[in-house]
């Protein structure tokens, strides 16, 4: 040790099969002693028993730092396993097994807890007991049996938070912690050294936030609605203006109308007045005609007695007319037929004359037909022999024929092969298109698992040509797992962040992409470098065959199928051809399995086991976990066929376009062979008809002289014709002139005339009297009528009024008749304008008025909804305002001073860090974050702390400072790191180791718990310091023979 001469506090653990106990140096430590140093929540004791590796064991930590050391596989993590379910933890913060019985030893069917915690007024004692067989627990809080809320209320009011990372990082989880992002990292901050209200703050202060955001939207839609109501109201108010303007128009025409039958009334009643008076007036004149009618009476029977003989005589001439002219009307009608009949008989004379003229015009064409007929025959009759070219026609024609059948049964052969292909084609694209979309399945599984690997794909994509060698999609898109049951194991046996990473041929290829997605894109990724040696053949330690009497039926590489870059990675990293695959039988035997040298990690049905040999005593110890259900690779889609589909489809492709070039040509020789016999048939035609003419015009010439000497006897005897002619016309003359006629001679009557003078006398004075008496019942009509026109006019007038019979013109409407005209011209007038005005307001309706009406109670309505949410959001602003400053100042103090700590940390390390509290919008509370960067060569930048950008070694370097600037604060009552000192280098380490002990040995800070499986030598220790050792191997001795005092003198003895 760097300081012997102060006194160092030791402790120590065992676990085996023999049971055992740990116990610090001083001993058990009483309620006056070191107690006094505990923060209150602070560990006291841990006791497990059949918990893990361990049978039984008691740990005593110290106030301060706490180290526990011991080889790996003795048990350290047991202990951080402990206290996580001790006190109410998750089994997923440990990220080991899923089901807490899988935390009680091997063998054993239940486990045992028990956590004493440090309180003012009396420590608190939890006891858990786990039961593997329904994976229950048992709770008993200060001894009294309870519910498990009732202990995390317990550990809560402690401000105990083994789910935060920054309190409680086990082994498992110390990468996690690089991941986590700004907005987590804050609240874990929060809860772990900030004061208890400011979490609570932050989350009112995002409920505030959000209820303003719902506000802010509630008020910008009631404002955007309100907007566009009063916009509508307004293109409609022009519309309610004109609306009300014809209405006014419509009132003055009701008006009119009611006014105008009052007139109407009025007006007939004055002229019924006047027909009165005239009636008075033609009474007394008819009375004075009646008077002067008497000796005009008898002079008129006088002349009616002239009249009558002369009537007689005029009735009996008028008949003897009648009679004379009926006759000589039959007369007419017979000659008129004679005269036609002589113009029938001349048309036929004119028809024969033109028959006999056309004929011979015939009878010349026919003589001029065979004398042209003769003189071609005598140029035909000197053509050679046509016959041995038309064979010879005939000839080629059948060969054509020959050639034509061919080409048509080799065109239906290929139409069938294309058929046939086609067929192919559509069945390997359907089968393809069936992987394709598997692949989009399972390209969606990445999208929403992961978004910013998705990205990156859809760029790798769209720019494979920017890289020279091979380059991989994700692994869980490229791997293919032969059988569905097999899709577990790989699942569980490669990490997802590898699943979803890109595997490269070449590392410049990788860096490339890296810089493109990473740095420019800002895209979190990961990338893989596959080995320069390919290990995808590398064989398995021991052949399956060997393994089959253990259950053993396959290695997990031959469960999948994967491009040979990955897969050589997969076995360079994770010995996929190395891990063996068993059943139910695997799972039987385990216990004889482990023992096996060779094995390391394993699989059964459901488990996945991890063996370990200690480094010392070569004992072995190994860890389970249930394997958990596949969620990507489920979807297999082999590579292999879909590439060989591929290939097909190319080829049927290929093949369809040859058979379509060879259709091509088929019907190019095909049309050759068309126009060839074309041709040749019309050459064929030309020499049988060349052939067969002479022939032809022979018959020709005989048949137009058969017909020449027929229409020569048929010749028509014009003369004869004629002579017929002319003796029908004569007999057809003298039967005209043997028609009487006849002469009516009459005599005019003039009688008539006569009568006139008389009957003028007569008629003057009948239309004397007739008029006295007319004009006298025409006035009585007329004062009839103008009386029932007078009652309809009052009884309407009074309906449209909508008054009674018996009621009076009310006094509002005679106010209103007064102001309008009071003719009928002039109301007809005002009328015919005002309905025109009304009618100029067109397409406009009572409906426009009344949603007119409603909207601009809406508006009302929405201003005063407005007004309240608008008053409600400024309260809210009020409210975040006030919240804002109760979490964001002290916050702000928490990082600085956080900041201080970890920057001098930093310092001291020759290193540059800074912790900051990051936000891109001040107003969105749940975006705050704290934001580290760390520089750890002089030569580069800062840059933020991701799981991406620094090595492993100084993610840990940077956990670990983070975690010490927060001890300092003191604000939960103990922190537990495992293991976060694996992969740093000596020197960082034993920086960072010095940085720890100062740090967490002071007296102002929480309990520390620092599990690691080595230490550097020469390493500063303190004096508040306690060390636990953990020793696992069957010669541990049992704890009632561990004399403390002896092993402390043999160690000084050997220093």
């Amino acid at each position: 040790m760097a300081a012997p001469s102060k006194k160092q506090r030791f402790s120590f653990s065992h676990s085996g099969s023999q049971t055992s106990t740990n116990m610090p140096v001083a001993g058990q430590r009483d309620a006056t002693g070191e107690e006094g140093r505990f923060v209150e929540g602070s560990i006291l004791r841990i006791t497990m028993k059949n918990f893990l590796t361990y049978d039984y064991s008691e740990v005593f930590p110290g106030p301060n730092l706490n180290m526990i050391v011991g080889a790996n596989g003795t048990g350290k993590s047991s202990i951080v396993c402990a206290i996580c379910l001790g006190l109410a933890g998750k089994t997923a913060i440990l990220g080991r097994g899923d089901k807490v019985g899988l935390y009680v030893k091997r063998g054993c069917q239940k486990g045992f807890i028990e956590i004493e915690l440090y309180k003012s007024g009396g420590n608190v004692v939890i006891n858990r007991e786990i039961h593997v067989e329904n994976n229950q627990s048992l709770w008993m809080l200060n001894g009294r049996h309870c519910n498990q809320k009732t202990v995390e209320e317990e550990v809560k009011a402690l401000r105990i938070q083994v789910s935060n990372l920054c309190q409680f990082l086990p082994q498992e989880k110390v990468g996690e912690f690089a991941k986590m992002s700004k907005i987590e990292l804050l609240e874990a901050t929060e809860k772990s050294v900030g004061p208890p209200e400011m979490y609570e703050y932050h989350c009112e202060l995002k409920n505030f936030r959000n209820k303003e955001r719902e506000l802010e939207n509630v008020v910008k839609e009631k404002a955007s609605f309100l907007e566009k109501a009063k916009q509508r109201n307004e293109r409609n108010k022009h519309d309610v203006n004109r609306y009300y303007e014809k209405k006014r128009h419509l009132d003055v025409i009701e008006l009119l109308e009611k006014k105008k039958p009052w007139v109407e009334y009025e007006t007939t009643r004055k002229e019924l007045e006047g027909v009165k008076k005239e009636r008075d007036e033609a009474k007394r004149q008819l009375s004075a005609l009646k008077q002067a009618q008497t000796p005009m009476l008898r002079k008129i029977q006088e002349i009616d007695n002239q009249l009558k003989p002369t009537e007689a005589q005029i009735k009996a001439k008028t008949a003897a007319i009648k009679e004379a002219s009926l006759k000589c009307k039959q007369k007419q009608d017979q000659l008129d037929r004679k005269n036609k009949e002589i113009d029938d008989i001349k048309q036929k004379l004119r028809l024969k004359q033109m028959e006999e003229e056309d004929h011979q015009k015939r009878i010349n064409n026919t003589r001029r037909t065979i004398e042209d007929l003769k003189t071609e025959l005598a140029k035909v009759g000197d053509q050679p022999d046509v016959t041995p070219r038309i064979n010879a026609v005939n000839v080629e024609l059948r060969h054509i024929q020959e050639e034509r059948a061919k080409i048509e049964g080799e065109k239906a052969d290929l139409r069938r092969e294309k058929d046939n292909l086609a067929a192919e084609c559509i069945m390997l694209e359907r089968r393809l298109s069936d992987m394709n979309n598997l692949m989009n399945a399972k390209e969606e599984k990445l999208r929403g698992r992961h978004r910013d690997t998705h990205t990156a794909l859809r760029w790798l994509r769209q720019n494979r040509q920017m890289f020279n060698g091979n380059i991989h999609e994700p692994m869980m898109l490229v791997i293919n797992v032969r059988e569905h049951q097999f899709a577990k194991y790989v699942e569980n046996h490669i990490p997802f962040h590898d699943l979803r990473a890109f595997v490269f041929q070449r590392k410049d290829d990788m860096e490339r992409f890296m810089t493109e997605v990473r740095d420019r894109m800002n895209l979190k990724v990961n990338s893989i470098a596959a080995p320069e040696e390919s290990c995808s053949r590398r064989p398995p330690s021991r052949t399956i065959e060997s393994m089959r009497r253990f259950g053993f039926y396959t290695y997990l590489r031959e469960t999948f199928d994967a491009p040979d870059e990955v897969m050589s990675y997969l076995c360079h990293q994770y010995k996929v051809h190395d891990v063996p695959v068993g059943s139910d039988q695997t799972k039987a035997m385990i216990r004889t399995v482990i023992e096996e040298p060779y094995l390391k990690v394993l699989y059964t049905k459901d488990e996945r086991y991890t063996v370990k040999r200690s480094f010392y005593s070569n004992k072995i110890s190994t860890s389970n976990s249930a394997v958990h259900a596949s969620q990507y690779l489920t979807i297999t889609v082999d590579a292999e066929e879909k590439r060989q589909l591929e290939q097909q489809i190319t080829t049927c492709h290929s093949k369809q376009r040859d058979i379509d070039e060879r259709m091509k040509t088929l019907q190019k020789e095909a049309a050759a062979l068309d126009r060839k016999d074309n041709e040749l048939l019309a050459e064929k035609k030309r020499l049988s008809e060349l052939k067969g003419k002479k022939r032809q015009l022979e018959q020709k010439i005989s048949t137009k002289q058969d017909s020449l000497r027929q229409m020569e006897q048929s010749v028509i005897d014009l003369k004869t014709i004629e002579e017929e002619t002319k003796e029908k016309i004569a007999t057809v003359n003298s039967q005209k002139v043997s028609i009487m006629r006849a002469k009516l001679t009459m005599e005019k009557v003039y009688l008539a005339l006569e009568t006139v003078g008389l009957t003028a006398e007569k008629t003057k004075l009948e239309n004397d009297c007739r008029e006295g008496a007319s004009e006298l019942k025409i006035t009585d009509q007329r004062k009839v009528q103008l009386t029932e026109l007078c009652k309809g006019l009052l009884k309407r007038a009074k309906s449209i009024c909508r008054m009674q019979p018996d009621e009076s013109l009310p006094e509002d409407l005679r106010n209103a008749f007064s102001k309008l005209p009071d003719t009928l011209d002039e109301i007809d007038a005002m009328l015919n304008e005002e309905r025109s005005r009304a009618e100029c307001f067109t397409g406009l309706s009572e409906s426009v008025v009344d949603e007119y009406n409603r909207r601009e109670q809406e508006i009302k309505h929405l201003e005063k909804e407005l007004e309240d949410k608008s008053n409600a959001l400024n309260a809210y602003r009020q409210n975040i305002s006030e919240a804002k400053e109760r979490w964001l100042n002290p916050l702000k103090q928490l990082v600085e001073q956080i900041n201080d700590k970890f920057s001098d940390f930093f310092r001291s390390m020759q290193c540059a860090g800074e912790v900051d509290l990051h936000s891109e919008n001040e107003e969105e509370y749940d975006k705050y974050g704290i934001r580290i960067r760390v520089k750890f060569h002089s030569s580069t930048q800062l840059h933020e702390l991701t799981a991406h950008h620094q090595s492993g070694g100084e993610r840990s370097v940077s956990t670990m400072l983070y975690l010490m600037a927060l001890q300092e604060l003191n604000r939960c009552p103990f922190r537990v790191v495992d293991e976060i000192n694996q992969g740093m280098d000596p020197v960082n380490e034993r920086r960072v180791f010095d940085i720890v002990v100062r740090t967490a040995c002071k007296e102002t800070t929480s309990q520390y718990f620092f599990i690691t499986p080595k230490l550097l030598q020469n390493l500063q220790y303190a004096e508040e310091m306690t060390i636990l050792c953990v020793h696992n191997g069957p010669y541990m001795l049992p704890p009632n023979q561990w004399d403390e005092k002896a092993f402390i003198r043999r160690v000084i003895n050997v220093l």
